[in-house]
């Protein structure tokens, strides 16, 4: 039988995964790492993987989808550079851990999933922490959420065959694009990008290599599943 001292103590893990797999890989930006130790991860992962629900390494959520590595997920939020008054639009709700850790970092997030059970979930979770400051939207990512836009931020939880124009159109002067897209021939090869709007041009630069699910659209180049 189960009993309290067989439940994992997900406050010292908490505490371990923002030490050592955040703060102890270069994750300096201190408004993510206060968020990241704040914020209760095992709420966003299925009961069968709480137990892992702060360990290094994705973990599935349903529908084909996963919840990143805590550190993948830091390092993305930490190069979208926010100071909490920005407007963001995320691109995969998923379980809404992220989300929910956007609404901490910014003053309003525009979630869109393509799954319905996914934000439907991600809703009630979101709702029962007491998050208000949010918008959840099912639709296609690669088309955004242009009634909403312009956003000082995007963020993409899923791997594109190439920058989706419509989110860069929404991006805002100034604004970040932070993205996998894919690098090679297979799909496997993925390179995190940072697009940044810049009066009358853009600038991409590549992050580091990354492994994502697919981002899926009925609206991208015909024989691309992006």
């Amino acid at each position: 039988m189960d009993t309290e001292s067989d439940s994992p103590d997900f406050e010292a893990l908490r505490a371990a995964m923002v030490r050592d797999q955040l703060a102890g890989r270069a994750i300096t930006d201190s408004r993510v790492l206060a968020a990241m130790g704040r914020l209760e991860r095992q709420r966003f992962v299925p009961e069968a993987h709480q137990a892992y629900a702060y360990a290094d390494y994705p973990l599935p959520i349903g529908e084909g989808q996963t919840i990143s590595q805590p550190y993948i997920v830091a390092y993305m939020l930490q190069a979208l550079a926010l100071k909490g008054d920005e407007r963001v639009l995320e691109v995969g709700t998923g379980s809404g851990y992220q989300t929910a850790l956007l609404c901490l970092l910014a003053a309003e997030v525009i979630s869109l999933e393509r799954h319905a059970a996914l934000s439907a979930q991600a809703a009630e979770r979101l709702a029962a922490l007491g998050f208000t400051n949010f918008t959840l939207i099912v639709g296609d990512g690669w088309l955004g959420a242009p009634q909403f836009a312009p956003y000082q931020a995007i963020t993409v939880g899923a791997a594109a065959s190439r920058i989706p124009p419509p989110l860069v159109a929404q991006l805002a002067e100034g604004g970040r694009l932070i993205l996998p897209v894919r690098d090679g021939k297979t799909p496997d090869d993925q390179v995190l990008v940072c697009v940044r709007r810049l009066r009358w041009r853009l600038r991409v630069d590549k992050l580091c290599g990354v492994r994502f699910v697919p981002l899926i659209s009925d609206h991208a180049t015909p024989n691309q599943s992006s």
